[in-house]
C-alpha cells in the first residue's frame, strides 16, 4: 500500500502542477459601431503610418517647444517615474516564481543548567553552521504566484501605455497652446492696425465737425468705435499673456526666444489623413491599451483569490556544514542538511476567502466597464475630430472668400466716400465688418491647426515606438 502511494504521488503532483484557477482572459467586444458615423470622413491621401509628430508639426519654433516639454515637463517626469515604479514592482513579483538561494553563516551557544545532568554540572555547547538555503519557496500548483506575476506585468505594461498616452497629450497640448499664442499675436496685430484706422477716422470726423461738415453725433460714433478697439486690444494682450503662461507650464521652463515662425495662414500640415476602421484604430490607442492592461490585471487577481481556498505548499531546505567548533566547519564528516516542507490548508476563515473572490470579481466588472467606456470615449473623440477637420476646412474656405469680398467692399466704400457719394459713417460700418471677418478667419485657422494636432493624438500617433503588446499576456 505504501509503495502504491509513493508511486502515485509524483503523478498527482504533475497533474496538480498543470492546474490553474486563473480565468482565461478574453477581450470584451468593443461596444462601438464597425464604421465611423456619417459625416466623419475617413478617406485621405496620406496614411498615419510612418508619420511622426515632427512631420505633423513642422514649425521650427513649435518643434523646439515640444522637445523642451518632453525634457522638462514635470508631469512627464512623473509619468516616466511611474513606469519605473511599475517595472520594479513587477520585478519583485516575478522573482517569487523562482526559489531564492541565500548563503547563511551562524553561531549558536547554549548553556544547560546542572539539574539536567547526572554529574550536576552545567554544560555549555556551541554550534557553527554554514549553509546555502532556500526559505519558504511556494510550489505554485494552482497558479497563484503566476497570477500575481501576470497581474503585476499587466499593471506595468498598462503604466507604459499610460505614459505613451500622456506623451501624445503633451505634444497635442503644446501645439494647441502654441497656436493659441500665435492666434492672439495675429489678432493683436490686426487690432492695432484697425486702431490706427479708427484713429484716422476719428481725426477726420473731428476736423469735419470743426468745419461744419459733420455733427456731434458723428464724432461720438467715431470715438465709440475707437474705444471699442482699444478694449479689444487690452483683452487680446491678456489672452496672449495667458497663452504664454500656459506654454511655460507645459514646457516646464520660461519659453526661449524662438526662430521666426510661420503665420497661421502659412502653416502647412497634413490634414488629409486616411483613418482605418474603428476596431483597428481604437484598440491600439495607448489610453485604451492602458485600460485593457488594468482589465487583464483584474482578471488575473481573480485567480489569486480563488487559489486562497486551496492548500499552499512551501519548501525550506538547506545544505552545508556544521560543527561544534569553528575550525571543524569544513572538516570531513561535517556535512549537514535540512529539508522542511510545509502544507497549509484553510479550514475556517469566517468567509474571508470568499469575500476576496467576490471583491476580485467585482473589480473585474469595474475594469470591463472602464475599458468599454475608454473605447467609447475614444470613438467619440476621433469621430468629432474627423467631422471638425472637414467642416473647419470647408468653413475656412468660405471665410477666406468672405474676407476677400469684404475687403473689396471696403475699398469701394472708401472710394465712394472720397467722392462724396456716401456718408463717412458707412465707411466705419464697412471697417467694422471687415475687422470682424478678419478676426473670424484667424480664429478658424487656429481651430483647424489645433484639430490637426488633436487628431494625431486621437489616432494614437504615427511611427513612435510602441511598447510590448498586451495580447501576449
Amino acid at each position: 500500500m505504501h509503495k502504491l502511494v509513493l508511486r502515485t504521488l509524483p503523478t498527482v503532483a504533475l497533474l496538480l502542477a498543470g492546474c490553474s484557477f486563473m480565468p482565461v482572459y478574453e477581450r470584451p467586444v468593443a461596444p462601438i459601431a464597425t464604421e465611423w458615423p456619417e459625416g466623419a470622413r475617413a478617406e485621405g491621401r496620406q496614411t498615419m503610418v510612418g508619420l511622426s509628430w515632427r512631420q505633423m508639426l513642422p514649425d521650427p519654433g513649435l518643434r523646439i517647444l515640444i522637445e523642451l516639454a518632453l525634457e522638462h515637463n514635470r508631469d512627464w517626469h512623473a509619468a516616466i517615474a511611474r513606469v519605473e515604479e511599475a517595472r520594479a514592482l513587477h520585478g519583485i513579483t516575478h522573482a517569487d516564481r523562482l526559489p531564492g538561494v541565500s548563503l547563511n553563516a551562524s553561531q549558536a551557544a547554549l548553556l544547560t543548567p546542572a539539574d539536567f545532568f547526572p554529574a550536576a554540572r552545567a554544560q555549555t555547547s556551541k554550534r557553527y553552521d554554514v549553509a546555502a538555503s532556500v526559505t519558504a519557496f511556494e510550489l505554485d500548483f494552482w497558479g497563484r504566484v503566476k497570477s500575481l506575476d501576470t497581474a503585476a506585468r499587466a499593471g506595468f505594461l498598462a503604466t507604459e501605455q499610460a505614459r505613451e498616452a500622456f506623451r501624445l497629450v503633451l505634444i497635442a497640448d503644446v501645439a494647441s497652446a502654441f497656436f493659441t499664442r500665435q492666434e492672439a499675436h495675429e489678432q493683436l496685430l490686426l487690432a492695432r492696425a484697425t486702431l490706427d484706422n479708427r484713429h484716422n477716422f476719428l481725426t477726420l470726423m473731428q476736423k469735419r465737425n470743426e468745419a461744419g461738415l459733420a455733427n456731434e453725433l458723428d464724432v461720438r460714433v467715431a470715438e465709440a468705435a475707437y474705444a471699442a478697439v482699444r478694449a479689444q486690444i487690452a483683452a487680446l494682450e491678456q489672452s496672449r499673456a495667458q497663452a504664454e503662461n500656459a506654454l511655460v507650464l507645459l514646457v516646464g521652463q520660461p519659453v526661449p526666444d524662438l526662430p521666426a515662425g510661420r503665420r497661421l495662414a502659412e502653416q502647412n500640415q497634413p490634414l488629409d489623413l486616411a483613418v482605418a476602421l474603428p476596431s483597428a484604430v481604437l484598440t491600439n490607442r495607448p489610453d485604451v491599451c492602458a485600460a485593457e492592461g488594468r482589465l487583464i490585471a483584474a482578471n488575473a487577481n481573480i485567480g489569486v483569490a480563488r487559489a486562497a481556498f486551496l492548500p499552499r505548499i512551501s519548501l525550506s531546505l538547506a545544505f552545508g556544514t556544521a560543527s561544534n567548533t569553528f575550525s571543524g566547519l569544513f572538516a570531513s564528516g561535517s556535512g549537514a542538511w535540512n529539508f522542511a516542507p510545509n502544507l497549509t490548508q484553510p479550514l475556517f476563515d469566517a468567509g474571508r476567502n470568499q469575500a476576496g473572490v467576490d471583491l476580485a470579481e467585482a473589480r473585474k466588472v469595474v475594469a470591463v466597464a472602464e475599458y468599454e467606456k475608454a473605447i467609447q470615449l475614444a470613438f467619440r473623440e476621433v469621430a468629432d475630430l474627423l467631422v471638425a477637420r472637414d467642416r473647419l476646412a470647408e468653413q475656412l474656405r468660405a471665410q477666406e472668400d468672405a474676407e476677400r469680398f469684404q475687403e473689396d467692399r471696403l475699398r469701394l466704400v472708401e472710394a465712394r466716400s472720397l467722392s462724396g457719394a456716401i456718408n463717412h459713417l458707412d465707411v466705419l460700418d464697412a471697417q467694422r465688418e471687415t475687422f470682424a471677418v478678419a478676426q473670424d478667419t484667424i480664429r478658424i485657422r487656429k481651430a483647424l491647426l489645433s484639430t490637426a494636432a488633436q487628431l494625431y493624438k486621437a489616432l494614437g500617433g504615427g511611427d513612435e515606438r510602441r511598447t510590448e503588446n498586451l495580447s501576449s499576456l
